[in-house]
């Protein structure tokens, strides 16, 4: 907080308070009366140079992303050992009614306008190998039992092999558009965090969507995108065992995706397992 609040006063802009609006494995700030988002990590430990980079190129598609700050320079910011980016504030507002409409629409787009961007970025199953390591690795994750172990492993192996052979076509994606990462506001739906963006098929993306949005998404590959959810589900439940993890009551939230993985499909978005 000391370091975005001193930055943005050298940036000129003004800044009295600084409000918490997350505080994970970035620090999310809301700097008053200039009304500007800060996002705070550790220098050395981010994407945000990536971050930076897509939302410049991505607000010349007209995509549905959120701006930069456009009072400073659109960069990455080094202070007191901090990486900071300065982002456009939004008031949320109420969703239109058709939201589920409006959501698969806005994704439509975003993907629409990835497809113009070139940018170097892993692959989605760069992430499932970081997961399959973690839980491989017992002093990564030492709580986790050998069944559970086990079954976490299995389950991301032929997940990746099934998507594999789907033969899916492949394009920058997003890596965790849950509704989570995505703001309403008056300039309509607009998608932020981009720090887990990826290439992949459509279907990986949409895996992170709630069920009634992902059935207005034109196109989709039904099998892949059922993979795709147990694919999800198992990453997900991979990080919550994770030793350095701090997501809230993040334990309670792995067990329960694993009692899921055993009792076998339908699968369940994220959401719906959050809302539960």
């Amino acid at each position: 907080m000391a370091a975005a609040t001193a930055l943005a006063r050298e940036l000129r802009l003004r800044v009295d308070d600084a409000v918490v609006i997350c505080n994970s494995n970035k620090l999310a700030l809301h700097l008053l009366p200039c009304g500007v988002f800060a996002r705070v990590a550790v220098a050395g430990q981010e994407v945000a140079a990536l971050e930076v980079e897509l939302a410049l190129r991505l607000s010349a598609t007209s995509s549905p992303v959120a701006a930069l700050e456009p009072r400073v320079e659109p960069r990455v910011y080094e202070r007191d050992g901090f990486a900071v980016t300065l982002w456009t504030h939004y008031d949320v507002v109420t969703p239109d009614l058709d939201c589920p409409g409006a959501y698969a629409d806005a994704l439509h787009r975003l993907h629409t306008g990835m497809r113009s961007v070139e940018i170097t970025t892993p692959h989605f199953l760069d992430r499932v190998a970081e997961a399959e390591q973690l839980v491989t690795h017992r002093d990564e994750s030492p709580a986790l039992t050998e069944a559970d172990r086990h079954l976490l492993v299995s389950t991301l192996q032929s997940a990746r092999e099934r998507i594999r052979n789907r033969d899916a076509p492949e394009q920058l994606l997003h890596g965790e558009p849950h509704p989570g990462n995505l703001l309403s506001t008056r300039d309509g739906l607009l998608f932020i965090d981009f720090e887990t963006c990826c290439r992949g098929p459509v279907e990986f993306d949409v895996a992170h969507v709630p069920e009634e949005v992902s059935a207005r998404y034109p196109d989709i590959d039904q099998v892949l995108l059922v993979e795709c959810r147990r694919l999800v589900l198992a990453m997900v439940a991979a990080w919550r065992w994770d030793i350095r993890d701090e997501f809230p009551d993040g334990r309670r939230h792995g067990r329960n995706i694993l009692s899921l993985l055993r009792e076998g499909p339908p699968w369940p978005t994220l959401g719906a397992l959050v809302a539960e």
